[in-house]
């Protein structure tokens, strides 16, 4: 079982920037397909960003505001995000794929006050 932790939402004004974390119990150099994706209140989950080994595919809302990445010396993906407005709030889910079968972490919410 992979467990899946995402962290560093918060509370922002308009024009603000965050950095969200998404952590792994198993070793991230096997995961060759993630993404994140966000769901606002009585709205469907969306695409946020998806990741297949250097290919990156972002929703055109995000696109030149949001940046993904990794580290895996940390084990650890990233959504870098700036110049956030307030239709970007909702909880964010790091989705990753591993041996085959795909693991959803808890999410963490994204606030953007106008």
């Amino acid at each position: 079982q992979v467990q899946v932790v995402e962290s560093g939402g918060d509370l922002v004004q308009a024009g603000g920037s965050l950095r969200l974390s998404c952590g792994l119990s198993v070793d991230i150099s096997d995961v060759y397909l993630w993404g994140w994706y966000r769901q606002a209140p009585e709205k469907e989950r969306e695409l946020v960003v998806t990741v297949a080994a250097e290919n990156m595919h972002y929703a055109d809302s995000v696109k030149g505001r949001f940046t993904a990445s990794r580290d895996n010396a940390k084990n650890t993906m990233y959504l870098s995000m700036k110049n956030l407005k307030p239709e970007d709030t909702g909880a964010y889910y790091c989705h990753v794929s591993w041996r085959g079968s795909g693991y959803w972490g808890q999410g963490t919410q994204v606030t953007v006050s106008s």
